[in-house]
């Protein structure tokens, strides 16, 4: 390409032989997806400044949030890209769905950031778990992630209890006056 100085393999050769994961493939180009096409169609892609395609042996894993049949139907994602893509699916229900899940997912968590971030949480609270569980979850595994994100921002270490939490998680702690109050106190509160 323009003003190359170096030789730089594409994502499609540093996947050669494994899997090469795209995420949100409903919110791609048009562009991008007759690229993605030719690809999958042809089983080979031509890297950029070279005058012939090159094999490729990958395997494609693509994951989004969107049901692409709506966005097929809306003409925003190509029909024969969604036949190609659609082989093996898998559905994952909404945390909100599963929330059996939520104490697996937040010890996963704890590990990862206990090693990430060099502390030494041991646990969730009971009472906070019981705030985790009782939430609607309307941003997934993400939205838990970044709960606890927080919490270990404001967590010394030991067990997380639910003032570490967001305040979404916290009610009245959150730092909101608590019900009946006059409009003085609710300022002195605040303050």
């Amino acid at each position: 390409f323009t003003d190359a100085r170096s030789d730089r393999q594409g994502r499609f050769a540093q996947a050669e032989g494994g899997t090469i994961f795209l995420d949100e493939i409903g919110d791609t180009s048009a562009a991008f997806q007759v690229r993605l096409l030719r690809v999958l169609q042809e089983r080979e892609y031509e890297p950029v400044g070279a005058s012939s395609p090159v094999a490729a042996d990958v395997r494609v894993v693509c994951a989004t949030n969107r049901h692409l049949e709506d966005l097929v139907q809306a003409g925003t994602f190509r029909q024969d890209l969604y036949y190609r893509v659609n082989v093996v699916r898998v559905s994952l229900p909404a945390l909100s769905e599963r929330k059996d899940d939520i104490p697996l997912l937040v010890d996963h968590f704890i590990s990862h950031l206990n090693r990430l971030q060099g502390k030494k949480v041991e646990r969730v609270s009971g009472e906070a778990m019981a705030r985790l569980m009782s939430h609607d979850w309307p941003g997934n595994v993400r939205e838990l992630q970044n709960a606890l994100e927080h919490a270990f921002v404001v967590c010394p270490g030991g067990v997380i209890e639910p003032t570490h939490l967001p305040g979404t998680f916290r009610g009245n702690e959150a730092g909101g006056p608590p019900p009946g109050m006059t409009l003085a106190e609710v300022e002195r509160h605040a303050i």
